[in-house]
């Protein structure tokens, strides 16, 4: 090899032609070349039948390979540093770069015919969990479909740790009643024991970094989660469909000779860009959860966020505010239990939906207010939820958001896509509610509009008049998201007698994050009791959130004008701005409306990476208590 080649030597991931990191230190050349040739002639084994005529597993159970410890994936000194690995003979390695996107299909029920046809298997729990079902050797064949040597997966076990997320992967000959088949690659995924009082008990954050990063980018995945005797499903689903995302463009040489091959002879090997992901649940003995509710409550949660996650990734020249209209059409198109009902572009002006037509006026495609009512079947009402009160959903929907005349800057646009991740959640949530069939009215109201620039754009110093009546004088175009959303909940407050709680959610302000952080959306709610619900919401459903200062009386006098009822954005930003958005909103509920307001401001946790994460599903589901979602059965 020349030097230049020496330098970009690579390490095999115990499968020939896979290259998983390169190195560039001298001092570890040495080492390299020996597991570098361990790892080739491990391989070539692997391919032949000379392993599976051994009389046990030893060779393989002494050399474990891709050990990654705590969330973080820093890279590690490798299999001579006792004090990041238990197991001597682990190899670190990072897991962090996302694999390539493909086409990933996604089930969740109790069957366990994919242990046969899976090329991998993913083993997900607590710390404490996991050894106490690795111990249950007895048990293997049933979870795994194959014998692998428990000394295997207990040196795997013993190279993690339970104060941190961590994972150990190997490669493990198929021993035992199965047909042969290729040799296994075998992951466990160790989440911590014990987690802070503002986190899911499962570390569904952590787990779902976790499976994105060890999956492999094809191939058929048995992913078994132990979700123990007291967590539900749903949740748990949820944040394993973040780690699937839908959307993409991305095009490579092995898809483009593909294609060319398909159109020569008329078909393609599927299984080489396809990802078939099953998932089974786990109680706390290693039995699989059969339950038919939460098993279903689990497959609608993952839709609902696949779905949010998808229209959040979309770029705005595909989701344009008609094309969103279409989207929603279609997703209830068979359903008779759901209609919906479209304000479009003039006409919001001319019934005083002053706050969406001036917002989204200056784009080619007209804004909108769309109102999606889901009206219970009545097999699922009973005595015990007859009376339930509806509850009413709204949405944030800036299909793009340039900031409009005050124009962001060039760096501050890049991701504007995501400023309709709000709409995107609580439309997940609502698709997901109504395949459950929830037993309580619900209605969604998603506010569209694209705040472009254009000769017909709101300018500042613009006063406008809002659905509620009152006159907004606009000092800051790019802070549009409040203006929309106060005609939506002004419209509910003001039309909607049943109703006894409003939901609104959006990407709102850039200051959530300093309030309360990348994965806690901040809560504005109007009672505490309330508050406290949408607290505990958040911690059963994975959406995390935290409440924000409430103090509307003392925060008013940021929007004083002198020549309208209000300004639409602060005078003095440092002063408690996340709640002063949420405020602006709270002042255009009817007077008449007696019930409960919760404002959701999610711009942190909306995103991860530049990729949409479903935020705002299982928030939804919670609240509208979905049959199956948080709730053992």
């Amino acid at each position: 090899n020349t030097k230049h080649h020496r330098r970009r030597r690579r390490l095999t991931d115990c499968r020939p032609n896979t290259m998983v990191h390169r190195f560039r230190s001298s001092r570890k050349r040495g080492i390299c070349n020996a597991i570098y040739a361990a790892a080739t002639m491990f391989a070539i084994l692997s391919q032949s039948n000379i392993l599976r005529r051994l009389p046990s597993s030893s060779f393989v159970s002494s050399f474990s390979i891709g050990t990654t410890h705590d969330v973080k994936m820093n890279w590690h000194r490798g299999p001579f540093d006792a004090k990041r690995s238990a197991h001597p003979s682990s190899f670190a390695r990072s897991t962090s770069t996302e694999l390539p996107a493909t086409a990933t299909s996604l089930s969740f029920d109790s069957s366990t015919d994919i242990r046969v046809k899976a090329t991998s298997t993913i083993m997900i729990g607590r710390h404490s969990t996991l050894k106490a079902i690795i111990d249950k050797t007895d048990a293997y064949v049933s979870l795994f479909g194959f014998r692998p040597h428990p000394e295997i997966l207990s040196s795997m076990h013993q190279s993690l740790h339970g104060n941190a997320a961590s994972t150990s992967h190997v490669l493990v000959p198929t021993v035992g009643p199965a047909e042969p088949r290729p040799p296994h690659r075998m992951s466990l995924i160790s989440l911590k024991d014990k987690v802070t009082r503002n986190n899911h008990p499962l570390s569904l954050h952590a787990m779902t970094d976790m499976v994105r990063s060890s999956c492999q980018s094809k191939g058929t995945i048995h992913l078994m989660v132990c979700v123990e005797d007291d967590f539900p499903a749903a949740p748990v689903a949820a944040a394993l469909a973040r780690a699937f995302p839908l959307f993409t463009k991305k095009t490579s040489m092995r898809e483009k000779k593909q294609s060319k091959e398909d159109d020569e002879d008329g078909e393609g090997d599927e299984e080489d860009t396809k990802r078939l992901v099953h998932v089974t649940f786990l109680d706390n003995e290693g039995r699989v959860v059969k339950n038919d509710l939460e098993l279903k409550a689990a497959n609608a949660a993952a839709e609902g966020v696949r779905l949010a996650c998808r229209l959040v990734d979309t770029h705005p020249e595909e989701l344009t505010t008609t094309a969103y209209a279409q989207e929603c059409r279609a997703l209830f198109e068979n359903d008779d239990t759901v209609t919906i009902e479209e304000i479009v572009g003039e006409e919001l002006k001319e019934k005083g939906y002053g706050g969406i037509y001036n917002v989204g006026k200056g784009e080619t495609e007209p804004p909108r207010l769309i109102i999606l009512t889901y009206e219970p079947p009545s097999e699922v009402m009973t005595d015990d939820n007859e009376d339930a009160s509806s509850i009413t959903l709204v949405g944030k929907g800036i299909v793009y958001d340039t900031g409009g005349l005050a124009i962001k800057s060039r760096i501050g646009m890049c991701g504007m896509k995501h400023d309709m991740g709000g709409s995107a959640g609580v439309l997940g949530g609502f698709m997901a509610a109504v395949q459950l069939r929830t037993p309580r009215k619900i209605r969604l109201l998603l506010c569209l509009a694209e705040n472009a620039i254009g000769p017909k754009s709101v300018r500042n110093d613009d006063i406008i008049t809002q659905y509620s009546g009152k006159t907004v004088e606009i000092n800051n175009s790019d802070a549009e998201g409040r203006i929309v959303l106060s005609d939506a909940v002004a419209h509910a407050t003001k039309h909607y007698d049943d109703c006894d709680l409003v939901v609104d959610m959006a990407t709102l302000t850039g200051a959530q994050l300093i309030s309360t952080g990348k994965l806690h959306a901040g809560i504005l709610a109007n009672t505490e009791e309330l508050e406290q619900r949408a607290v505990k919401a958040g911690l059963a459903s994975g959406d995390l959130c935290y409440p924000l200062l409430y103090a509307p009386e003392l925060l008013k006098k940021e929007f004083n004008s002198k020549v309208a009822d209000m300004k639409n954005s602060v005078k003095d930003r440092s002063n408690a701005q996340c709640s002063c958005a949420g405020h602006f909103i709270e002042n255009h509920i009817d007077s008449s409306y007696a019930g409960g307001w919760l404002h959701v401001d999610m711009a942190g946790p909306g995103s991860k990476a530049e990729r949409g994460t479903g935020y705002g599903v299982g928030l939804v589901l919670s609240l509208v208590g979905a049959p199956g979602f948080d709730e053992r059965s």
